[in-house]
């Protein structure tokens, strides 16, 4: 017959499930970072007692701040370290890009996709200079595979038009 003794090299079906939370960190797509190091939120979602700025003001202040040009993240830096807002959603109940959607100052294109063609644009114009670049050149191969897979994203979420096409030849324009 069969021995209760469990076979070698075959792993229990529970075993992968009680896996630690460490292993299951998913891998940075182009390097081998496995990194799990991230900011925690406080618990309670209410502003500070000591914060007496009111929602409207911040409102007003996020589209001032988008009006000089500046990305949602940067205006939440600012908002952070200036005027003591750590999170702009517990004080207003809605996020940054949000509030500028709202009163039409949102970017033409999502903000991580126009980082990645900012990127890619000044690798290229460091191509043009220094040919002869190889690492530089498998970056900007890695750079535009980024670029084509969140513009696929954007294109499923409807952030972007379904038109909308990532070329090399017209990306200095769109980040200008």
């Amino acid at each position: 017959g069969q021995s209760l003794e469990p076979q070698r090299g075959v792993t229990p079906p529970t075993a992968h499930a009680a896996a630690s939370p460490a292993s299951a960190a998913m891998g940075r797509m182009h390097s081998k970072g496995k990194g799990i190091s991230k900011s925690a939120l406080p618990y309670r979602r209410t502003p500070p007692s000591w914060l007496k700025t009111a929602p409207g003001e911040v409102i007003d202040q996020i589209s001032k701040f988008a009006r000089k040009g500046m990305t949602p993240s940067q205006i939440g830096v600012v908002l952070r370290d200036s005027h003591g807002i750590a999170q702009v959603s517990h004080l207003t109940g809605s996020k940054i890009l949000r509030i500028l959607k709202k009163s039409g100052l949102a970017p033409a294109i999502p903000e991580d996709l126009y980082q990645l063609i900012k990127k890619a644009v000044s690798v290229r114009k460091h191509l043009e200079r220094f040919p002869k670049d190889k690492d530089a050149k498998f970056r900007l191969i890695l750079i535009e595979s980024r670029i084509h897979r969140v513009a696929r994203y954007y294109k499923g979420v409807k952030a972007l038009p379904p038109t909308w096409k990532y070329e090399s030849a017209t990306a200095s324009a769109l980040v200008s």
